[in-house]
């Protein structure tokens, strides 16, 4: 039964200070409740009961055969599920590693944003409201679709990202990975009035407290416990840094390791990731810092393995998320589903790089043979040691490397957790983007003075600071933006 109207009523009030937006953008975007209309996106009807009176929208492949993993990704304010399936990138990887993804959506019949109530308990805790809707949605896939149940993955922005936190939290039995962009921890608000207090500035908690938010969502549960991904724009002004430190902390101390990284690497994007493995030394959660992004989901437009999504409000031109993000659960491989054959190599990791090389090692599997080594998802090589140079790669670009085991008959085991290489030297090319002024501000392409947007680095007037004036920057070098609208070629100096 859905809450009393009084109560609905005082919801919407609140909602103005949750996920907050400029009053231009929320003025003018596209209603949640608007049907998608995008082809290969569907609606779902009688999925269960429905108690937090949500809708399932699903895009299901047309080869992704039964014991597929499955991806639940969950929009942010202001959004719809037909946003978040034209821009977020997951369709592609669905089609190119073979998954479902369902695409839950709220309305401003439960929040006037519509929003995803991460701030409210008869909403976000277990076998209640939203969070059980959701649940029931995995159950209808994996009923009806043949998901996996060993591999269902929960992803969100903002805050759907929130609500992914509480979901992990009070799910562990049924996610077996998160992913949290620009969102916050579990359970870091339980009332109305405390949500924008999260959003600007979480309690100063220790690990031992944040993770006892977790660990109080589903008591007596000891694990195994989600794999967690945060994604965070260091100039995000609207989910401050501060809640990717608390959630990095809430996470790892419930895996029981440490807050200092095992190891940390450059990715596009001016993306630094943090890696904290657990002790077999596989990633157990991993931060990824995008510098000078604003709030919203790290996307990558373009046609590469690594490209995917498209620039919209709150999907902003810097990293492909959903292929980083991934590759972390294992989408990729197939790990960590439970492979056949040898267990991954645990500890691979980048031990020197050149201008043409890479050098890699990796911790010994018992019974292994052989190991072979992949760059890129293609096999490279075959070798008996547990260390490897790549040859002849080209200077200044990105190199992924995963390895599995093999017995004497040559059959390869679970493939490794992937890192990346980068190779020295190389000039980095031109990037453009186009936006609206809005967006260009928001990403930290442009500051705002007067009433208008400036470009960062050659200070050229862009114009009114809203979402209705677009232009095209050009970025050379990094940093450095100037307006480009008459052609931008990405690739020149």
């Amino acid at each position: 039964m859905r809450p009393p109207i009084l109560r609905r009523l005082l919801r919407r009030v609140a909602s103005l200070a949750v996920c907050a937006v400029l009053p231009l953008l929320t003025a003018h975007a596209v209603p949640a409740a608007a049907a998608p209309a995008a082809a290969g996106l569907r609606q779902v009807t009688g999925f269960g009961s429905n108690p937090g009176n949500l809708q399932m929208f699903a895009y299901t492949p047309d080869d992704v055969a039964a014991g597929a993993p499955l991806v639940v990704a969950l929009h942010g304010c202001t959004q719809s599920a037909n946003a978040y399936y034209t821009n977020s990138g997951w369709p592609k990887y669905a089609d190119l590693w073979g998954f479902d993804v369902v695409f839950p959506q709220t309305t401003s019949a439960n929040n006037a944003l519509s929003c995803f109530g991460w701030f409210d308990q008869t909403e976000s805790t277990r076998g209640r409201g939203e969070a059980a809707s959701i649940v029931q949605m995995v159950e209808y896939a994996k009923q009806t679709y043949g998901s996996d149940g060993r591999r269902v993955y929960v992803t969100g922005l903002s805050a759907g990202g929130g609500m992914t936190a509480d979901l992990l939290a009070a799910y562990p039995d049924v996610f077996a990975g998160g992913s949290v962009a620009s969102g916050l921890p579990a359970q870091c608000a339980t009332s109305q009035a405390a949500a924008s207090g999260c959003q600007t500035g979480p309690q100063k908690l220790s690990p031992a407290q944040w993770g006892d938010k977790v660990r109080g969502s589903y008591p007596g549960w000891t694990g195994p416990w989600p794999r967690v991904a945060i994604w965070q724009g260091t100039s995000d002004y609207t989910v401050y840094p501060a809640n990717a430190t608390a959630l990095r902390d809430q996470w790892t101390d419930v895996w029981g390791i440490g807050q200092t990284p095992t190891g940390t690497e450059s990715l596009p994007g001016g993306t630094t990731r943090s890696v904290y493995e657990d002790a077999s030394g596989q990633p157990a959660v991993e931060t990824l810092s995008v510098s000078g992004m604003g709030h919203g989901l790290p996307v990558s437009p373009g046609s590469g393995d690594r490209n995917c999504g498209s620039t919209a409000a709150y999907f902003l031109n810097t990293i492909c998320s959903a292929y980083h993000t991934g590759v972390f659960w294992g989408l990729d491989t197939g790990t960590p589903g439970g492979g056949d054959g040898l267990p991954a190599p645990a500890g691979l990791k980048v031990t020197g790089v050149t201008d043409s090389t890479a050098s890699l090692t990796w911790n010994a599997v018992g019974d292994a043979a052989s190991y072979s080594v992949y760059r890129d998802g293609a096999k490279v090589t075959a070798t008996a040691s547990t260390s490897f140079t790549d040859t002849g790669l080209t200077a200044g670009a990105s190199y992924r490397y995963t390895v599995a085991a093999a017995d004497s008959s040559g059959a390869p085991g679970t493939t490794s957790s992937a890192v990346t290489a980068t190779t020295s030297g190389g000039t980095a090319p031109a990037k453009c983007f186009t936006a609206s002024n809005y967006a260009h501000v928001t990403a930290g392409r442009a500051h705002t003075s007067g009433g208008h947007a400036w470009a960062n680095g050659s200070d050229q007037d862009m114009g009114l600071y809203n979402v209705f004036v677009t232009h095209t920057l050009r970025e050379s070098p990094a940093g450095h933006f100037v307006i480009a609208d008459s052609g931008c070629q990405a690739g020149s100096s």
